[in-house]
């Protein structure tokens, strides 16, 4: 019988190096689900402590992000609330 693959616990180094690893490697096209991704292992980080050492990482994807966004006139969600009565 065959054996289910085992899940990996990440240690918080292991997080930070995957965080950094989607840093360095990510693309116009894949810059959204990077980010979600490196958000996901933000939120599992266990100490304030890890998550100040991922912060820069975050800042960059997350401004990488805007900078493709403005260079490519991507729009953000649009509010159904438009503040008219």
């Amino acid at each position: 019988m065959k054996r289910p693959p085992m899940l990996t616990m990440l240690s918080g180094e292991q997080k930070l190096a995957e965080i950094k690893r989607l840093y360095y490697q990510t693309t116009r096209p894949t810059i959204a689900q990077d980010l979600a991704k490196a958000i996901d292992l933000v939120k599992s980080m266990t100490s304030e402590e890890e998550r100040e050492r991922a912060a820069v990482y975050m800042d960059g994807l997350s401004q990488m992000r805007s900078d493709w966004a403005r260079q490519h006139g991507w729009k953000g969600k649009k509010s159904k609330n438009t503040g008219r009565r």
